[in-house]
């Protein structure tokens, strides 16, 4: 071999060398950086900060909104507004593509405010710290990353006197661990959606005590948890600004589930819905309901191009186990009437679902009407620093009945009912109140169907809905009742929670329920949406032992308490465990034992 050939040899290793170096030190510069290399700040200026920007446009892992921000820190340091800030953010970074954006828009804030631009303040203590300027209720550690509300220039302008008759006439109690209060939303108009999304509202004068205190904080993603009687609107309060929070997304982030709703029972999914999707329609969000009973691929065939979904928790466990739907996008989880669930044995069912969902930006809302150990135990696993949002004078989240409700309770004996009850439907519908709807409760499935046929035979045009009918005649039962088609309905408690049936004019309970809970969910049927209502129950001394919480429940709405009733004493049984009975002490409120560790 020549000297040439040797020497062509040796370069062309030295070159080879030389490539295999500078590839090593590209992926060590590339892994330090998150796959973008940042020039070291050294004399901050519009230079060095065009230099940081060229590399940093050309990083594929940041967004449109880091290179905009860093864009304006590039404005605001040939200003030389922030120049020593930036250079420290800048530098502190460490070739850190995320933290250097991060810094970036950190300084172009303080490059704002130190220029004195007009920028939205925080809102503190129920007002804006600057009624001429419209105020901005967000937060550093803000859940979703993204969601923010600007209060309504009009709202602040209010005098604060207003805002706390208003307060103070709805009964409204808001806890917020981060003392972030801001102002209800007071009146439609203050609310920051698209015309489409007021339309539900028409008919209504002003939002629900609910709606108005949540929307703030849901709106600006905060974790919030809504104690309220049945009746007050929790639907809109938390569908509202679900579709807002999926329409405010960018269009590629948009595909998947990106909301889930969990309800108890059937047709409270089927109610909510029906809500959300006049919605979702003018936002161009799609929504799908899922629920037991039903076939599964009819409704497999409906969740593609799904945003958000409602269910029922064991229908929507199946569909996650088997692979036909996937939760892991879902940032909005809504648990509505969260302490239903619980009682009735799905927690399990309802952990399962969110500990699927995302792990980080989640916002979680729970609404119920009691706040009971067991949900403040869900709440305290699943929610960050939460809002709690009471309605009424009712801070410990005990179970009370509507005050607009007229209870009347009638102790007689089992043979006595159904006489009493034909004579009722006639007293009823009559005259004027022909038309009346009028809802029918019984224990059984059993019971219900008995009753159902009895009062079909005095001549009453009924429906009937109970478990042992299948889905679609549940359905067309309860669409037939709210169109009033048929006046009276029987049913058993699967239509005493969350139902929304407009206008029942009247409750009869034919045979008490097993806990003065369900009663005071029974009777919530009627008395809705500010109207009155009123509740005939028939009281037997085989339910004498809920006699004395019958009796506190109908004194803490101020209604009349039978002398009859009275009898039975008043003492109140103590609720029993599923598994340990009456014997079960409840240890939520223990102070937790102390660990002692021995050398």
């Amino acid at each position: 071999m020549s000297k040439r050939t040797h020497e062509d040899a040796d370069k062309a290793d030295g070159n080879k060398d030389a490539r295999r170096e500078a590839k090593r030190l590209k992926k060590e510069s590339k892994a330090k950086s998150g796959g973008t290399v940042l020039l070291p700040s050294e004399e901050i200026g519009t230079e060095t900060i065009a230099a940081q920007q060229e590399t940093v446009d050309g990083a594929k892992e940041l967004s449109k909104e880091e290179r905009r921000a860093l864009r304006k820190a590039e404005k605001e340091a040939a200003r030389n507004t922030t120049s020593e800030s930036v250079e420290s953010a800048l530098s502190s970074t460490n070739g850190d593509a995320e933290a250097a954006a991060k810094a970036a828009r950190k300084a172009a804030r303080k490059a704002a405010k130190a220029a004195q631009t007009p920028a939205t303040l925080p809102v503190t203590n129920g007002h804006a710290t600057d009624p001429a300027h419209a105020a901005k209720a967000t937060s550093d550690d803000d859940q979703s990353g993204e969601l923010s509300y600007v209060q309504d220039a009009q709202l602040s302008a209010l005098p604060q006197s207003e805002i706390d008759a208003f307060i103070a006439e709805k009964q409204l109690a808001i806890e917020d661990p981060r003392k972030q209060q801001c102002r209800p939303i007071t009146a439609f108009k203050y609310l920051p959606v698209d015309e489409a999304q007021l339309a539900p509202f028409a008919k209504f004068d002003s939002p629900t005590p609910i709606q108005s205190a949540c929307w703030p904080y849901l709106l600006a993603g905060r974790d919030v948890v809504g104690v309220a009687e049945t009746g007050s609107g929790k639907t809109l309060a938390f569908g509202v600004p679900c579709i807002r929070f999926i329409a405010s997304l960018p269009k590629h982030e948009r595909s998947g589930i990106k909301a889930c709703i969990v309800s108890p029972t059937r047709e409270l999914a089927m109610q909510i819905y029906e809500q959300l999707v006049k919605q979702g329609e003018s936002a161009g969000v799609k929504v799908t309901v899922i629920y037991g009973g039903t076939s599964k691929d009819d409704q497999r065939r409906t969740i593609k191009g799904t945003h958000v979904v409602v269910a029922t928790p064991g229908r929507l466990n199946d569909f996650v186990q088997e692979g036909s739907i996937d939760l892991s996008g879902v940032r909005y989880v809504v648990l509505d009437e969260a302490d239903r669930m619980l009682d009735t044995g799905f927690e399990q069912e309802v952990r399962k679902i969110i500990s699927v969902t995302a792990k980080t930006g989640r916002q979680t809302l729970m609404f119920t009407a009691t706040w009971p150990p067991s949900v403040r135990e869900l709440a305290d696993t699943f929610m960050t620093q939460p809002v709690k949002v009471t309605i009424g004078d009712n801070a410990s989240g005990e179970l009370r009945a509507n005050t607009r409700i007229t209870q009347e309770v009638e102790v007689m004996t089992q043979f006595d009912k159904q006489n009493r009850l034909i004579e009722l439907l006639k007293q009823y519908q009559s005259g004027k109140n022909k038309n009346d709807r009028i809802l029918v409760f019984c224990l059984y499935k059993k019971e219900a169907t008995r009753v159902e046929e009895t009062i079909r035979r005095r001549g009453f045009n009924v429906a009937g809905i109970h478990g042992d009918l299948n889905q679609q005649q549940r359905t067309a039962s309860l669409a037939a009742f709210k169109e009033g088609k048929v006046p009276v309905l029987v049913a058993t408690d699967v239509a005493a929670r969350g139902l929304d049936i407009p206008a029942v004019k009247h409750v009869i309970n034919v045979t008490f329920p097993l806990t003065v809970e369900d009663y005071v969910h029974r009777i919530g049927r009627t008395g809705r949406a500010g109207q009155d209502g009123h509740a005939y129950t028939m009281f037997t001394d085989a339910e004498k032992g809920l006699a004395g919480a019958l009796i506190n429940v109908l004194k803490g709405a101020n209604q009349t308490v039978p002398e009859e009733l009275m009898k039975f004493g008043t003492t109140v049984k103590k609720k029993g465990h599923d598994a340990y009975g009456a014997f079960y002490k409840d240890t939520g409120d223990m102070k937790k034992a102390t660990k002692i560790t021995f050398d």
